[in-house]
């Protein structure tokens, strides 16, 4: 059963290591291809913030942003991979902080094609956040099991 945990968990994880390496690939000299295609959707979605909220997003440089999702899901995939609780929450932090600029399918109609693909790879995100969600709720579950299950001294 633990080989089997650790399959699942290393495949799973691999989806993010592999999206981080490949970041890390493009990233380069001149910034990669990420940085020109992110760099207008963090602008969107920081004047969307600001307008909802009336909150004044301050101004982060796109290429912080990148190097921040790598280690991300770089740091928080090998952590994972071992059964870490500190890794599904890097991994967690990761899809709840990037997901919403990246597949920014709000800013389309529902007629565009755009509006479509963007909501499927939204939703994809959304359910790797909810298996996140469910291994840090189990490993917490777990911890407290155990936490319980201290052996009392017996009394005569």
């Amino acid at each position: 059963m633990a080989f089997t945990l650790f399959i699942g968990r290393l495949l799973f994880a691999s989806f993010f290591i592999l999206s981080a390496y490949q970041l890390y690939l493009e990233f380069g000299t001149d910034r990669g291809p990420v940085v020109k295609v992110l760099e207008p959707k963090l602008n969107v979605f920081t004047k969307l913030i600001t307008l909802k909220t009336g909150i004044k997003v301050p101004e982060v440089d796109t290429k912080h942003v990148v190097v921040a999702m790598i280690v991300l899901q770089g740091f928080g995939g090998v952590a994972f991979i071992f059964g870490s609780y500190l890794g599904a929450i890097l991994l967690a932090l990761h899809q709840l902080i990037f997901t919403p600029v990246l597949y920014d399918f709000y800013n389309y109609d529902v007629d565009e094609t755009e509006f479509s693909q963007l909501f499927s790879k939204f939703t994809q995100d959304m359910a790797l956040l909810g298996a996140l969600l469910y291994f840090i709720g189990m490993k917490h579950s777990i911890s407290l099991r155990k936490s319980r299950k201290t052996p009392k001294a017996k009394t005569n």
